[in-house]
C-alpha cells in the first residue's frame, strides 16, 4: 500500500492522542510512504501550538519535532512546483479546500499519476478527507471520527 500523509496524520505519528495507533499500524503496513515538502512546516508549527497552549509539555514538543527530523530523510517527500500549486489552486477553488489542504491533494493526485497505483491518502480533515475521495484517492481513515 502507497500511503501519502498530510500534517494531521503525521503528527499523531510523535505525540500521543486519538489516532496515534491507527496510524502506527497504517505506516507499519505501507509499502512506501510519503508527503509534500510543506508538511515538514506544518507539522513544526503543529507541535509548537500543542506547547503553546499546554497540550503538551514544551520539552515534550520539542522531542517529538527531533523524532520527526529524524524520520523525515525517511519519507518520500513531494516537491512542490509550478504545476502542483496550479493545481492546488484550481482544487481550492473546485472542492472549498484550504491552502495547505489544496496542496496536499495536488501533492497526492501527483503521487498516484505518476505511480499509475492506488494511494491511500492519511488525513484528519473532514475537506481533504472528501476531496481525496472525490478525486479517486483512498481516504483514510475509513471514516472520520
Amino acid at each position: 500500500m502507497i500511503v501519502y500523509l498530510d500534517a494531521s496524520a503525521l503528527v499523531k505519528r510523535y505525540v500521543a492522542e486519538a489516532g496515534t495507533a491507527e496510524v502506527a499500524a497504517l505506516v507499519r503496513d505501507a509499502a512506501a510512504i510519503g508527503t509534500a515538502v510543506i508538511s515538514r512546516a506544518e507539522v513544526a508549527a503543529a507541535l509548537a501550538k500543542a506547547a503553546r497552549m499546554k497540550l503538551v509539555e514544551r520539552d515534550r514538543a520539542a522531542a517529538a519535532l527531533a523524532a520527526f527530523a529524524e524520520d523525515w530523510n525517511d519519507l518520500i517527500r513531494l516537491q512542490l512546483g509550478e504545476a502542483i500549486v496550479a493545481r492546488a489552486s484550481a482544487l481550492a477553488w473546485d472542492r472549498g479546500l484550504r491552502g495547505y489542504d489544496a496542496v496536499h491533494l495536488a501533492s497526492a493526485l501527483f503521487w498516484y499519476e505518476t505511480l499509475n497505483e492506488p494511494v491511500t491518502l492519511a488525513t484528519y480533515d473532514r475537506e481533504l478527507w472528501q476531496g481525496a475521495k472525490a478525486s479517486g484517492l483512498v481516504p483514510w481513515p475509513a471514516k472520520l471520527p
